[in-house]
């Protein structure tokens, strides 16, 4: 993802700019910050950082900034257990995730069919699902080799 962050970064401005937002300096910071990592960000996170680059950044930007990515669809929840959602770019739209509990290092996976399980639980329900979440929690390999999921995890 790293060689790809900048044009990923003018990407991202150039459709909030064609969807009628402002690039402000805050909006700005915020979109290089989370074309950035590869860490699920929370909003705290995110205006640490932003804060660090642009002193005059409040919070309440960092979450409409956060709003207007998600409606866009660059960038996706990334649910933590008793803390706040987090954030990940989303460069290829929704898409399901591993979560190292380790050091929240973030992966996407392919391969899950749920077609079958969701069409199941549509006729049992009665329910019309509209959209589904899917995040496996686990310690990712670098992690697993240096043993830094004893101590964390």
């Amino acid at each position: 993802m790293k060689d790809k962050t900048p044009r990923l970064s003018n990407k991202w401005l150039s459709q909030l700019k064609s969807s009628g937002y402002k690039l402000t300096g805050p909006r700005c910071c915020v979109v290089e910050i989370l074309t950035h990592t590869e860490k699920a960000l929370s909003a705290m996170d995110i205006f640490n950082q932003a804060h660090e680059r642009y002193p005059s950044i409040g919070l309440v930007s960092i979450y409409r900034t956060l709003d207007k990515l998600e409606m866009l669809g660059l960038i996706q929840r990334v649910h933590q257990k008793e803390k706040c959602h987090a954030y990940i770019a989303a460069p290829n739209g929704h898409e399901h995730l591993l979560v190292c509990r380790s050091c929240g290092k973030i992966s996407y996976f392919k391969g899950d069919d749920l077609h079958t399980l969701v069409h199941g639980v549509e006729e049992k329900s009665g329910y019309q699902v509209s959209e589904h979440w899917l995040q496996l929690i686990g310690v990712c390999q670098e992690c697993q080799n240096t043993n830094m999921h004893i101590v964390l995890g």
